[in-house]
């Protein structure tokens, strides 16, 4: 039998092997595992802005992104000693080792081992009971266009803006955008996920026809939902420059506010996104520098709760928590 094929690549100061390097991965345009190392190398600055030191839920497809995939949260046996790791939890409260966002070679070592897209925790590891980022994903439902999904997003900035909070976007890779606030270091995921539902209800207050807060399928209607519980504790959600497992290799891209009206999700591939690699890298390049406050959010959170709301529901994978309305859809509370 020959010998596996290997490429050995110095990293970051580490020694990173990728086997089979030349096994297609994308099977639009041919890119192969190495090809996708390399975006990775390329776009290094920007994605350890955004997901440095976070563990990281790896999503690993041996045999590309037409293949069976598998999640990963503990590390493999046979890791590199000097790969990163942290203690994780779940929802349902196991823990797991999972790798941490060190340096570009830990993402590098992860492609190898089938890893395409990177799942990030809402916190670092080094402060793992401080939630920093609050994660508004923009998620059209069937019947809704991605026009509107734009008209959206617009108006979610607004509605930021006008609570003095600076927001940035990127697109999901996918149907959808994603709207993040780096936050101040100072409140926990539950009080984030607060915010979060608080801001999603009066934005369908305000914008009844286009977006809604309702967390069953069957109450949503042709609107975009807003979807809060991407604020959970432990919750990862697809990280910035992390590449989708689709055949044309779409990049879940930060971009410029005034670019929204102008990009889709298709066309930020890794073939496209270097060469606008700077437009992207300037639109998120204050994020850390300008950490915001929650307080506003959980002011309306607090309004909403005197007013006799309840909590939104949860998702089923989180124990009941209190103020929680019945975990049942709508129809079924009926039949019932």
């Amino acid at each position: 039998m020959a010998p596996k094929e290997f490429r050995t690549l110095e990293i970051a100061g580490h020694e990173v092997r990728v086997s089979s390097p030349d096994k297609v991965f994308f099977t639009k345009r041919g890119e192969t595992k190495l090809d996708l190392v390399n975006f990775y190398l390329t776009v290094s600055e920007g994605f350890m802005n955004a997901n440095g030191g976070r563990p990281v839920l790896l999503q690993r497809f041996p045999d590309g992104a037409s293949g069976k995939s598998f999640f990963q949260k503990r590390t493999p046996k046979g890791a590199p000693d000097w790969l990163t790791t942290t203690e994780v939890s779940t929802p349902n409260g196991t823990t797991s080792n999972a790798m941490v966002v060190a340096d570009i070679a830990h993402v590098a070592w992860a492609v190898n081992m089938g890893t395409i897209p990177f799942h990030p925790w809402p916190y670092p590891a080094a402060n793992p009971e401080i939630a920093d980022e609050l994660r508004i994903d923009l998620d059209p439902q069937p019947g809704v266009s991605f026009d509107h999904v734009r008209e959206g997003a617009h108006l979610v900035r607004a509605l930021f803006e006008e609570m003095n909070i600076t927001s940035y976007v990127k697109t999901s890779g996918s149907k959808g955008l994603h709207i993040y606030v780096r936050l101040r270091p100072e409140w926990d995921s539950y009080q984030v996920r607060f915010g979060a539902v608080a801001f999603a209800r009066e934005l369908e207050r305000r914008h009844p026809d286009l977006l809604t807060a309702q967390w069953w399928k069957e109450e949503r209607g042709e609107r975009v939902f807003v979807d809060f519980n991407q604020n959970c504790p432990h919750k990862t959600v697809f990280g910035a420059w992390a590449v989708r497992a689709r055949v044309g290799a779409q990049v879940s891209t930060p971009i410029g506010w005034d670019e929204v009206d102008e990009v889709t999700n298709d066309e930020l591939t890794i073939e496209s996104v270097p060469e606008r690699l700077d437009a992207s890298m300037a639109a998120w390049a204050d994020m850390n520098n300008d950490p915001q406050d929650l307080a506003p959010l959980l002011e309306m959170h607090d309004a909403d709760m005197v007013n006799g709301l309840m909590d939104a529901p949860w998702p089923p994978v989180y124990p009941k928590q209190p103020n929680e309305p019945p975990r049942v859809s709508p129809s079924r509370a009926k039949k019932d």
